[in-house]
């Protein structure tokens, strides 16, 4: 009887079907991705930036209280007594000698301290721009790097959905793989055991069974190195989900068919350039950096702001007439000349915006380049498909008629080891093909930004 042919294991097609796992795994992947969370922390950073440039537009309101005691300083000497008591001297003179009580003092000399020993000063202060271009485009500003981090956010989930994808198409193709050299392996065990009772029984050689027991061997190195493949593509996926690395995957069913879904390419470009978050994080990064030019052009010019203050003064803590005071004051404020600094602070950020449009024109050039490409390749692999399935079926007929042969005795060694090694070749080229068309129509998908992030989650 032959034996089996090589096939992927039962268990390896066992499963829910391959999109809804990958929606689970890549949903799971946007919630503890360490990557994305850091991006989600600049997204409310980006917030707080924005509401504290819209602060600026209401009062702002502040208390400050002074107590002070001073010592010695400047000091202004009035000489009054010096300079009246001499005539009120006179004048005195002459009441009494007509017999009048005398009516004029005696005046003492001043002096007027600048600072008070002790004095308090407790107020509630006020300010309210009216007038300062700095703060609307200000918030302009931020306004627009706030939509380029989130865009940034969008892109990095894009980015990790179609990673997720990837990985995980890669360890279900490493299973696969393994599957098949696995059966390989039995199979040539069991060609290593009917060779055998062949050479017992003089039927053939013995260098048949020593070419068998080799190519055993090397299959089993093989089989090795496909275990270690699909441990790697199990650890990347983890990796990515932030969760241990030996976390075990589950299976999916891909199906028997393997689709490729295409538009054109001048459809597929234009749908690129609608969607991309790169691009929409840039165009808006770009708006950002034309309000930042505007704010420094704005610093140029006089602001007006209403001040208002109230409060207590004195040398004693105390309310009431002599104590209380208020003010209200308009505050005009422009510096005409600082040395071409704000000139120059002007042409660093037009020099900035340029960059930044020279940055976008670059981007969508490659974008445009990124879909002919992922285009090009997933082209081909589905067009590799159906001469891999063609040839899997070819190999597989080769090699029963070989098997049958094999038993009775009718082939050589050398030609049955080689219809093996063209079923197992042809099986995992297949394997390869099928798992490559689903990746690049993953990369495919990236590139024109086609299709949602799963539900239940907030990029």
């Amino acid at each position: 009887m032959a034996p089996a042919l090589p096939a992927q294991d039962s268990s390896t097609d066992a499963g829910r079907p391959l999109a809804a796992v990958i929606d689970d795994y890549v949903r799971e992947g946007l919630r503890s991705n360490l990557a994305l969370r850091a991006q989600s922390l600049e997204v409310e950073r980006a917030q707080a930036a924005l509401d504290g440039a819209r602060a600026r537009y209401f009062p702002e309101a502040g208390f400050a209280a002074r107590y002070s005691r001073s010592e010695g300083g400047r000091t202004i000497d009035l000489p009054l007594g010096d300079a009246l008591n001499p005539a009120y001297q006179t004048l005195n003179d002459l009441l009494v000698a007509q017999g009048q009580q005398p009516q004029f003092p005696v005046v003492q000399n001043e002096s007027i301290a600048f600072l008070r020993e002790r004095e308090q000063d407790t107020r509630i202060t006020i300010r309210m721009p009216l007038i300062n271009g700095a703060i609307p485009a200000a918030v302009r500003a931020q306004r627009e790097n706030l939509s380029a981090t989130e865009f940034s956010h969008e892109a990095l989930g894009r980015r990790l959905k179609r990673d997720v994808t990837v990985a995980y198409l890669g360890w279900l193709s490493a299973v696969r793989t393994r599957g098949i050299v696995d059966a390989s392996l039995a199979l040539l065990n069991e060609n290593l055991r009917v060779n055998d009772s062949l050479f017992r029984n003089g039927k053939i050689t013995q260098d048949q069974v020593l070419r068998a027991r080799a190519e055993l061997l090397a299959v089993t190195q093989q089989s090795r190195e496909a275990r270690n493949g699909a441990a790697q593509a199990q650890s990347y996926l983890n990796f990515l989900l932030n969760r241990p690395l030996d976390t075990p995957l589950e299976n999916a069913d891909v199906g028997a068919e393997v689709n490729a879904r295409t538009r054109a390419l001048a459809e597929l470009r234009q749908a690129a350039l609608d969607n991309r978050p790169e691009l929409a994080q840039l165009a808006a990064l770009t708006r950002a950096t034309q309000a930042q030019t505007r704010v420094a052009q704005s610093e140029r010019w006089p602001t007006l702001s209403l001040g208002a203050d109230g409060g207590i003064q004195g040398e004693e803590y105390e309310f009431g007439r002599g104590s209380n005071y208020a003010t209200v004051s308009l505050l005009l404020n422009w510096t005409f000349f600082d040395g071409g600094a704000r000139r120059a602070a002007v042409r660093q950020a037009d020099a900035l915006a340029r960059k930044t449009a020279t940055q976008l024109d670059e981007l969508t050039q490659q974008v445009q380049l990124e879909v002919q490409q992922t285009l090009d390749r997933l082209e081909t692999s589905a067009d590799s498909l159906a001469t891999a399935d063609a040839r899997s079926e070819a190999a597989r007929a080769a090699f029963r008629i070989a098997s049958r042969k094999r038993d009775e005795g009718a082939i050589s060694q050398v030609e049955f080891i080689d219809a093996r090694s063209s079923l197992t070749s042809a099986e995992l080229n297949l394997n390869v093909t099928r798992f490559e068309v689903l990746a690049r129509q993953a990369e495919l998908d990236y590139a024109t930004a086609a299709g949602n992030l799963p539900l239940g989650t907030a990029p």
